[in-house]
């Protein structure tokens, strides 16, 4: 059986790109005669909030929308993040960064570092996390006593998970089609995944899993057979399909629509303050309203 899920942040109010998501990845459900789940990916605790919550879920139910119970949250899912890093770590795939983002800033400035690191410039290495790590501290572990005392993220050494791998064949079915067009099965770069994207995070500082590490093992667990999302998360897909692999994890199919964006072209978000679904409700929209202008009609 199909299940879908819309897996939204509850960090502010819900947007026309939102209930496109949702929209999308609730119809092909009953279309299907499939499930469909609301995941909160709620991992960001300082900007998380369960009011968010409560009004994307009145939002979701105000245009029709309908799920299982009860809603999954990621807050609550910290173990199941740190068996797959336990995993992860046994086999010498991640290693603990001290990084900050200046630090970070920095080393990209530095040529001499970003090439030994990653091989080719860092104007070529840029990957969905933006300009990929240079391997500061795979290349200068940190001394076990900074490390006891201080905060650390989680990187993947990227080189040893694609080695890891043995040959194997990375590929994932989109079945929309990506930026630019591509579309049924999508094969994996295996020198991408070093080159442009790096070592990439797992784990934060202040975070139990990062973005990438916490849907896979979350999409895995609700049994999840399609993945619906925005095309920005198209350039993600690869590094997830590596973790699948690395993890053993099941892999679903994954249809990456087109963004919401206004008259000027750009794509809406919460942190520009674009209007919310709540308040285009007030202004007496009703669902019908919002299908059509998010071309659904």
């Amino acid at each position: 059986m199909p299940v879908e899920r819309f897996a939204p942040s509850p960090t502010g109010p819900a947007h026309l790109g939102h209930a496109y998501s949702a929209l999308r990845g609730f119809e092909a459900a009953r279309a299907a005669k499939g499930r469909f789940l609301l995941r909160m990916e709620d991992l960001d605790s300082t900007r998380s909030r369960p009011l968010w919550e409560a009004a994307l879920c009145e939002d979701l139910a105000w245009l029709g929308l309908s799920w299982e119970t009860p809603v999954l949250r990621q807050s609550t899912r910290g173990a199941a993040y740190g068996a797959a890093l336990e995993g992860l770590r046994r086999r010498g795939l991640i290693y603990p960064c001290l990084c900050t983002r200046r630090d970070v800033a920095e080393a990209l400035s530095a040529p001499q570092e970003t090439a030994a690191a990653l091989g080719r410039s860092a104007a070529e290495a840029t990957g969905p996390d933006g300009p990929a790590y240079p391997g500061t501290c795979r290349l200068h572990p940190p001394d076990p006593a900074r490390l006891a005392r201080a905060p650390y993220a989680l990187r993947l050494d990227m080189r040893r998970a694609v080695a890891a791998l043995e040959g194997e064949a990375l590929e994932f079915v989109e079945l929309e089609e990506g930026p630019r067009g591509e579309t049924g099965l999508i094969r994996v770069d295996p020198a991408w995944l070093v080159e442009g994207c790096g070592d990439v995070a797992l784990a934060r500082k202040d975070a139990p899993a990062s973005y990438h590490l916490a849907v896979v093992v979350d999409d895995a667990f609700q049994g999840v057979t399609h993945v619906t999302r925005g095309r920005d998360l198209f350039a993600a897909t690869p590094i997830h399909r590596l973790l699948q692999a690395l993890l053993g994890l099941p892999r679903p199919l994954y249809r990456h629509h087109r963004l919401i964006r206004d008259d000027r072209g750009r794509r809406l978000a919460k942190r520009d303050g674009d209007r919310s679904l709540a308040a285009l409700r007030a202004e007496g929209w009703s669902p019908g309203d919002v299908r059509r202008a998010v071309g659904m009609t």
